[in-house]
């Protein structure tokens, strides 16, 4: 995966200056890690009347496989080919803006030291990129780039040389060519329209992408002719993140037009209505009740059992209190998604050694499972067939014996509030049961008497008079832990 930069200079603003915006000095070759293999910068050729600045990425197909199935969200239609054998490595990609990102972090937000006003003078720039996929082809390419400055060459490349009767594939050779843009624009240019023309991104793709593209897109996205297009690929063709990234973008059209700022445009909402408390969501208040009786047990080391996509995961490492979390659930789509949300494989050192996801059963014993200070098993107990809930008793209670144990399931007597919900049914469709107040405290003190906890009992959520809490939950603590301490 290539690309390069060429720039020509004078006696008086020498092309050299390339190497003092891009952070990158023209007598070396450097070489950088990414998530994906490693990015190369050199020169080959540097003086005074002309100096090119190549990005050569080498992709490691075996790391992308393992991190991202080599493919976006839903799936590239490069992965159909292989797992390890795709165009990943040669055509330019996100993968490549990726690398713009992190190797040029400074010359794409226009900083340089060496040289302070030189970011903001344009220059002759010419980019070439040999090989870069284009779902539209080459009409497509213009319509992208013209529009910013470029003189654009994009040649289709044939499928088979030997064999012009195929067509043309969908790769072509881009030549930009410009003399009226800084460098910045250039490669906050290629940052957002080399994935928009790939059409597939091999990270998964979350609210976050909204902020990058809008920081990339300052000053020429807002007044694009394509900017609807180059929005919804940029974001994977997620319409959430699209409605969200167009709302924010006619917010910057509307404040250039009006010669204001942002924020004056956006505040036609009564200071009242701004300030109105919104419900917290009772996924959020189950979490905080969670963290709080964890915190007063003083638990360090968690298990999350079920841990499902990683939302109770995730609050846990924002809490330096818990040294080591584990989570654990039985499907593996779970897990990756949860390994997505957490940011594993771009996570620091010292952070990703705190936390660990298992793939395994709670039906079964797991050696893994023992020594820790508390496990919780949130909403899991009612995924269960009836029949099985002993298994997963002895699992946890028994084998793993951790000091706390917090259970929390719905309460069914409180389905009446719900008023979306039909009369007889359950909160979710793969709820095997749900049970009454008196229900879970009876199955609650059963369990606490055969191993040897004690067990409370906390409402989580409004606590109806008449139906009790939403959601219920027990914590159970050893009793041999309470005795030691009496």
């Amino acid at each position: 995966m290539f690309l390069t930069i060429t720039t020509t200079g004078t006696p008086v603003r020498p092309a050299t200056d390339l190497g003092y915006l891009l952070h990158k000095h023209p007598d070396s070759a450097q070489q950088f890690s990414t998530s994906y293999g490693v990015a190369h910068v050199f020169y080959p050729e540097a003086d005074a009347e002309r100096c090119t600045a190549a990005l050569l990425l080498e992709v490691d197909a075996v790391a992308l496989v393992r991190r991202g199935k080599g493919k976006g969200r839903g799936g590239a239609p490069d992965a159909a080919l292989a797992q390890y054998v795709n165009d990943r490595p040669y055509a330019a990609s996100s993968l490549l803006a990726v690398a713009i990102g992190n190797v040029f972090s400074s010359a794409l937000r226009g900083v340089c030291r060496a040289l302070p006003e030189a970011p903001a003078q344009p220059r002759p720039l010419r980019v070439e990129v040999p090989a870069l996929p284009a779902r539209g082809g080459p009409d497509l390419v213009r319509r992208l780039f013209e529009p910013l400055g470029w003189t654009v060459t994009a040649e289709p490349v044939a499928l088979d040389g030997a064999f012009p009767e195929w067509g043309d594939s969908r790769y072509v050779g881009l030549v930009l060519e410009s003399e009226t843009l800084t460098l910045s624009a250039a490669l906050r240019h290629l940052y957002v329209l080399l994935p928009v023309l790939d059409d597939a991104k091999h990270y998964w793709v979350t609210s976050e992408e909204v902020d990058k593209l809008l920081r990339a897109g300052e000053g020429w996205l807002p007044g694009h002719p394509e900017q609807r297009l180059i929005t919804s690929r940029y974001l994977s063709r997620r319409w959430s993140l699209t409605r969200q990234a167009m709302e924010r973008l006619e917010l910057v059209r509307l404040a250039e037009t009006d010669d204001s700022e942002v924020e004056d445009i956006d505040n036609v909402v009564e200071e009242e209505t701004e300030t109105e408390e919104k419900p917290t969501p009772l996924a959020a208040q189950r979490r905080e009740a969670i963290l709080t009786a964890l915190k007063r047990a003083g638990a360090a080391r968690v298990l999350d059992l079920g841990c499902g996509q990683g939302q109770l995961v995730q609050a846990l490492l924002k809490d330096a209190s818990f040294t080591e979390i584990v989570g654990v659930d039985v499907s593996v789509r779970a897990l990756t998604i949860a390994s997505r949300r957490l940011k594993l494989d771009r996570m620091g050192e010292r952070q990703a050694a705190r936390v660990r996801l298992l793939q395994g059963s709670l039906a079964y014993t797991d050696t893994r499972l023992k020594g820790y200070d508390a496990a919780v098993l949130s909403e899991v107990i009612e995924h269960l067939d009836l029949p099985r809930l002993p298994a997963l008793e002895y699992a946890v209670f028994g084998a793993a014996r951790p000091r706390t144990v917090l259970v929390t399931t719905p309460n069914v007597e409180y389905n009446v509030r719900w008023e979306t919900l039909p009369a007889g049914h359950r909160r979710h469709g793969d709820h095997r049961f749900e049970w009454t107040r008196a229900e879970f405290r009876s199955w609650a003190r059963q369990v606490a008497e055969r191993h040897g906890y004690d067990v409370e009992f906390t409402p989580v959520g409004p606590d109806d008079p008449e139906v009790g809490p939403p959601t219920q939950m027990a914590t159970f603590t050893s009793a041999a832990k309470e005795a030691k301490a009496a």
